[in-house]
């Protein structure tokens, strides 16, 4: 019985840690093996960022829904945010990188998706957003499919931190020409930002792919901007027309 508890046990430690970091930590009781102590932070806090990508945006969509508004949302940040996680989707499957590496990349373009549906809905145009609906979900079946050549996918990641900085630079943009920050959840960025600052960490570790250990430290300031300026206009409240 024993040893078939400690079957599962090293499987179940195998397929977080590689074989020669379960023999440190748990042969040779050498817990404080540093390259494997590294290894274990990456992967906890990369499998936590994929759990937390599963709500990070639900606080927005909940808002949102509530208020039957998009108000002070920028639908062109949306695209723009959509495009970035999408393509860091799209070059991490095609490099076969750990899915604890860049899993929450795919949850974040669904629910950001999501977000630019309700805004359109929500704004008397539901034709549009069917067709950006249904346009997103083409384009990801091409990205995903094999089709698109590394070589493209390796340039659109190169291009990366220019989408993320406009999507997010123009959301703040947005915020202080409006003077408010409208329907913007504060829990969902604050989550962006915490989950992007330990991705950089995770990037390093995992794969040590300069595209997305920029990408991930150029999201975490901008996520930060936008996080500061809920907490700035916290109690501006939007003028009536």
């Amino acid at each position: 019985m024993a040893a078939t508890s400690n079957g599962w046990f090293r499987t179940a430690v195998l397929s977080v840690l590689p074989e020669n970091c379960y023999d440190e930590f748990f042969v040779k009781y050498n817990l404080l093996h540093v390259p494997c102590l590294k290894s274990a932070l990456s992967k906890t806090l990369g499998s936590l960022i994929i759990v937390g990508s599963l709500i990070v945006k639900l606080p927005q969509i909940l808002k949102v829904l509530s208020a039957k508004s998009g108000l002070g949302i920028s639908l062109v940040s949306i695209i723009l945010e959509l495009s970035a996680s999408s393509i860091l989707w799209s070059y991490s499957f095609a490099n076969g990188f750990p899915f604890v590496a860049w899993g929450e990349s795919c949850f974040l373009a669904i629910q950001t998706c999501l977000v630019g549906v309700l805004c359109l809905v929500f704004a008397g145009k539901s034709t549009k957003a069917l067709a950006f609906l249904l346009t997103y979900v083409s384009a990801m079946y091409i990205l995903l499919s094999g089709f698109v050549p590394l070589e493209v996918l390796a340039f659109l990641q190169s291009m990366n931190i220019l989408f993320v900085i406009s999507g997010r630079m123009t959301q703040a943009y947005a915020n202080y020409s409006n003077g408010h920050t409208g329907q913007l959840s504060f829990a969902t960025f604050l989550m962006l930002f915490l989950g992007s600052v330990a991705r950089i960490f995770t990037s390093i570790q995992e794969t040590g792919d300069p595209f997305l250990i920029a990408s991930n430290s150029v999201s975490s300031t901008c996520s930060g901007i936008i996080t500061f300026q809920i907490l700035y206009y916290w109690n501006v409240k939007p003028k009536k027309a």
